[in-house]
């Protein structure tokens, strides 16, 4: 990473409870987790590694899949009639088995005369289920012991049940095949009477676009891809049916078992680069301990590795964490900027007691980066809770590929080795979490922009997770917080008042954070601004979210490389003293802050409410800014100012309609770099620069059934066009 946003030079970073006024319960969480932050990084510093060591040399990866778990013998008719009972063969037909199995066979078996099993089947026609008297008057008759015969019929029981079901699956399965086939035609039927870039129809239904919209989508070109890229895998599985839960399961543990090697091992399997002094995976070692595929690879395409992991003390109860990963809802709050769409596809197991001990279930999960340029990832996986010790809980995620027939594995183009992290529970609402991220993923075409942050393994590494959870628990305690010094919670009174602004600001986050990916929820068209960037534009319609404003919104974003350290970027964006040189809605006004709620350790992750006085009217905004080591984040939006004073007054905030704008900024990945052109040129440094990406949301239209129109794409162009070039100036980079 270009820069390590935790220190900084000259760093902006302040100790907020050095102050002996802070009340000691909030205090002692951060301070405690300080220093056991400090023992950690020292005991397991770890850090996230690029694509792999020696990776690089190979054509081929290796992949933890069903085919290394072992074959697992399946048990014919016969087994399922003769067990208990009577000797029987393996199975192929020559009576020649494992000699070990077959004198073990030999010692609990015992073979059936054919006028036995007539008997006995006679009876079952009548009675699958006989009763006791039954049962001892044909144990009479036949020689057989009772319990001989109560394990017969509890078998052949089991048998037809087996054969029902092997029957009902294949009737699933065929009807699966023939859904799937016309699935396919309509697609391809579909495909065809469409425009293979952006999706557009070309069939005569087109001449009832408008002529603005026509002109807009014969100037625009899709940005993410074909239709076939856009769409979310999920939509491909229309149900599972006869999951093999036993082998899930199986896989599950042995994925366990590598994560918590993964986790714990040192040197030689992870090896710490001298250049970057991040942890890098020693992808021969992996292979001697984990083991490889086959050369041929399974007729995949290419694929890339990138393995990380990363070491925190994170502010939350071990409890409350693992039920975070194993709710979807509460994982996708948890990520909002890593996560556009998550979901259970199938519980294998529910797990025992509240904290669901042993849990396994199916996952879907888009991961996204706050930028349309960059194609999401989409991973078909299972995930494990696991308690480990009394201390010690592990999730594991893992891919299964082939696990039946109608689940097509070779539509998800990144997959999960075995990933996740071990929880480890410090007292006093602090865990220590090790988070390994290993993904295996199709190499594909990324913007060069984007290309070093996401191939070294940053984007989508255990670093960004680790940071993002970290930051969220943060604004959780403060949420909770009763006791925030006055200096850390200004302009507002009451507790029930700054629950409903942080509230109402995190909505705020969650909804710029949807708007701005290349999830396949949009379909963005690129165009081109006249200051040179590109700009991506999607819109969508509103109907009944209260939310947001009824009507059609048009969502337009830009991303730019500037030669500015991210951490002095985004002191400059959230700074109200210098907003109007970049904002346009302040006219050049000044800008006062007049309420400002803490809720992290650093001072930059903050809510503020803005007033903005200018001539023409006085405005309110709703700022959220939030920093961590790898990611920040400003968003903010115009509120109704009526609203707003009831929001500040504790009521809820639910009902506001918000509609969020705003900034994302990543390190440009790049470990070194020459000096670069700062603000203030004394901080020249040779640290790298920003990945700016700038985003505006606009009401363009209050009926929810109007057009799209090349005017709004033309405003919005030019908004985000200026605001580019007053931050350029502004930052003196106006050559980048």
């Amino acid at each position: 990473m270009g820069v390590d946003m935790s220190n900084p030079p000259n760093s902006h970073i302040k100790d907020f409870f050095a102050s002996p006024a802070l009340s000691l319960s909030l205090a002692g969480i951060f301070r405690g987790a300080n220093v056991s932050h400090a023992a950690a990084a020292a005991s397991v510093e770890v850090e996230e590694g690029d694509e792999g060591s020696g990776g690089g040399r190979r054509e081929d990866t290796v992949e933890i899949s069903s085919e290394t778990s072992g074959p697992m013998r399946s048990r014919s008719d016969d087994d399922l009639e003769g067990e208990g009972e009577h000797d029987e063969d393996d199975g192929d037909g020559d009576g020649e088995g494992d000699d070990k199995n077959k004198k073990k066979k030999r010692k609990k078996y015992h073979r059936h005369t054919a006028e036995q099993i007539r008997e006995m089947e006679a009876l079952f026609k009548e009675s699958p289920h006989p009763d006791e008297k039954q049962r001892q008057q044909l144990s009479k008759q036949l020689g057989l012991a009772p319990r001989q015969v109560k394990f017969w019929f509890q078998n052949r029981r089991t048998q037809i049940k087996a054969i029902q079901e092997r029957h009902e699956n294949s009737l699933l399965k065929t009807e699966m095949d023939k859904l799937r086939e016309e699935n396919k035609t309509m697609r391809e039927t579909i495909n065809k009477a469409c425009c293979p870039n952006c999706g557009t129809a070309t069939t005569s239904r087109g001449t009832s676009l408008t002529a603005e919209e026509q002109q807009l989508r014969a100037t625009a070109s899709c940005s993410a891809g074909s239709d076939q890229e856009n769409r979310s895998s999920l939509d491909f599985y229309t149900g599972i049916f006869g999951l093999d839960k036993t082998r899930i399961t199986e896989i599950a543990n042995q994925a366990m078992e590598e994560l918590k090697k993964m986790a714990t091992a040192g040197e030689p399997l992870w090896i710490r680069s001298v250049e970057t002094g991040r942890e890098i995976l020693n992808y021969d070692e992996y292979t001697k301990e984990f083991g490889s595929e086959d050369s041929s690879n399974n007729g995949r395409p290419k694929r890339s590795i990138e393995a990380s992991r990363e070491t925190r003390v994170v502010f939350v109860d071990l409890p409350r964490l693992v039920q975070s990963f194993m709710d979807v809802n509460q994982w996708k709050e948890m990520f909002p900027c890593l996560i556009s769409k998550a979901a259970t596809v199938d519980v294998i197991s529910n797990g025992e007691g509240a904290n669901r001990n042993g849990a396994v279930q199916l996952m879907f999960a888009e991961v996204q980066m706050l930028t349309p340029m960059v194609p999401t990832r989409e991973v078909y996986f299972v995930r494990y809770c696991k308690q480990l010790n009394a201390e010690q809980w592990a999730i594991v995620d893992v891919s299964i590929d082939k696990v039946e027939d109608n689940i097509d594995a070779s539509l998800a183009k990144c997959r999960k080795r075995p990933s996740g992290c071990i929880i480890e529970d410090k007292s006093n609402g602090h865990c220590k979490v090790i988070w390994v991220e290993h993904l295996e993923c199709q190499k594909s075409t990324v913007h060069t922009m984007f290309r070093t942050v996401v191939h070294s393994g940053l984007a989508f590494g255990a670093r960004h997770w680790m940071a993002t959870l970290q930051l969220q628990c943060e604004r959780l305690v403060f949420f909770m917080a009763t006791n925030v010094p006055t200096k850390d919670s200004t302009g507002v009174a009451t507790l029930a008042g700054r629950k409903s602004i942080l509230k109402l600001a995190q909505r705020m986050t969650w909804s710029f954070c949807r708007a701005i990916g290349a999830s396949s929820y949009h379909t963005w068209n690129k165009v081109s601004s006249k200051t040179g960037e590109d700009i991506r534009v999607s819109s969508r319609k509103n109907l009944n979210d209260p939310g947001e404003p009824v009507g059609v919104i048009l969502c337009a974003v830009s991303s730019v490389w500037l030669p500015v350290p991210p951490h002095i970027l985004f002191d400059f964006l959230r700074d109200e003293a210098r907003r109007n040189e970049w904002d346009i809605m302040s006219n050049g006004g000044p800008v006062q802050a007049t309420a400002n709620l803490s809720k992290g350790q650093d001072r930059g992750n903050a809510v503020t409410i803005l007033k903005m006085k200018s001539k023409e009217n006085n405005m309110w905004v709703l700022q959220d800014s939030g920093t961590n080591a790898y990611e920040s984040m400003v968003v903010y939006a115009p509120v109704d100012t009526t609203g707003m004073q009831s929001v500040i007054n504790g009521c809820d905030s639910g009902s506001l309609a918000i509609l969020p704008s705003g900034f994302s900024i990543l390190p440009d990945g790049h470990e070194s770099r020459p000096l670069v052109i700062t603000s203030r040129q004394e901080e020249k440094s040779t640290e790298g620069g920003s990945l700016l990406t700038i985003a505006f949301q606009i009401l363009t239209n209050t009926s929810p059934t109007a057009k799209l129109t090349m005017e709004s794409v033309d405003s919005v162009n030019a908004l985000i066009s200026c605001t580019l070039k007053n931050i350029r100036t502004s930052l003196q980079c106006e050559d980048s």
